[in-house]
């Protein structure tokens, strides 16, 4: 008999993506599949759309707001799968992904995950490109976490495909985190394989510019997820291999966040700091567009950082910058 696949969706206030992206799933050449659409609590009319197609392959649930993790959690313990497929509400399958990844991995029984080929896209998956990526291979799980971590790469939740078993070995999604919980989820699920298989074909569309996704969170209590999530996953890999090249990762990791998150959350950044120093330190710089690195140049990364924000949050007329910038710019090009 064919492994049954488990493709589950946490809900929160997604009504206006949420058909596309069952659709998707219901659109699976390989048709042994169950969707489990757990709403977390909306406040618009998700749980009706998801209700509207329930049947005997799709199996909507009901919870109190508890957060995504939960949702996912509870997902899972609905699930008969043999395989898991983790789809975020808004995102999009290609009507082969699944059924290419079962054919690379075998039966259920395998040691490996699969990841995918993915793309963002804003309005409509046809704007999607695929442009190759270091991680778009087969990898060991030690490999692949410092190939990610020292490079900044992902690799798009819904890409993987994983054994039920792996899950099950990897555990549950952490119910305190909310900001990058996949950061520590995933991180798990890799460790608990024995590597990872890139499967060429099969893909998968991420949806950006979605203001209401959890992606788009930046509060304190976003931050200190973060923060945790961080020190989890590294955390893991440190378990399984301490050396000074997952060291370095991790390391990069939390010099990442500190960039990241300046100038807010100070008692964050100065933990993350012990974290860089305790690891043995990184030498990632700040990153940045051509303007932000000019300025950086002269004014330092914090405060071309400060500069950066003012504009993202009022453009360069209003933050009145565009001016004053060129005339430094040029003052400092032709006094050199």
């Amino acid at each position: 008999m064919k492994p049954l696949v488990s493709i589950l969706i946490p809900c929160y206030n997604v009504e206006q993506w949420l058909p596309d992206t069952i659709e998707s799933a219901l659109a699976q050449t390989w048709k042994n599949i169950e969707i489990i659409l757990v709403d977390d609590g909306s406040k618009d009319n998700t749980l009706a759309v998801a209700k509207s197609f329930a049947s005997s392959q799709v199996k909507v649930i009901s919870q109190e707001n508890s957060g995504q993790s939960a949702s996912e959690n509870r997902a899972f313990q609905e699930a008969q799968g043999d395989f898991i497929e983790y789809l975020d509400a808004d995102d999009l399958l290609a009507p082969d992904k699944i059924e290419r990844q079962i054919q690379l991995l075998g039966d259920s029984n395998s040691e490996f995950v699969a990841s995918g080929e993915w793309a963002r896209f804003y309005k409509s998956p046809e704007e999607a490109l695929f442009i190759p990526q270091p991680l778009w291979r087969d990898m060991l799980p030690v490999d692949w976490l410092i190939c990610a971590w020292e490079g900044h790469y992902m690799m798009h939740g819904a890409a993987w495909l994983v054994p039920r078993k792996i899950a099950e070995k990897a555990g549950s999604w952490n119910e305190n985190l909310s900001l990058i919980n996949d950061f520590d989820y995933f991180s798990r699920i890799l460790l608990a394989s024995q590597g990872v298989k890139f499967c060429q074909g099969a893909k998968t569309y991420y949806r950006s510019g979605n203001t209401s996704s959890l992606s788009g969170s930046k509060s304190r209590k976003a931050w200190e997820s973060a923060f945790l999530a961080l020190e989890l996953g590294t955390n893991n890999l440190l378990l399984k291999e301490d050396s000074p090249r997952t060291r370095h990762a991790c390391a990069t990791v939390f010099q990442r966040f500190i960039y990241e998150v300046y100038p807010d959350v100070p008692d964050l950044q100065d933990k993350a700091a012990a974290k860089v120093q305790h690891l043995g330190g990184s030498d990632l710089t700040p990153s940045g567009g051509p303007m932000f690195k000019f300025m950086s140049t002269f004014l330092g990364w914090k405060l071309a950082k400060k500069v950066q924000q003012q504009v993202y949050k009022y453009g360069y007329a209003k933050a009145g910058l565009g001016w004053k910038l060129s005339k430094l710019k040029q003052r400092i090009i032709f006094n050199s």
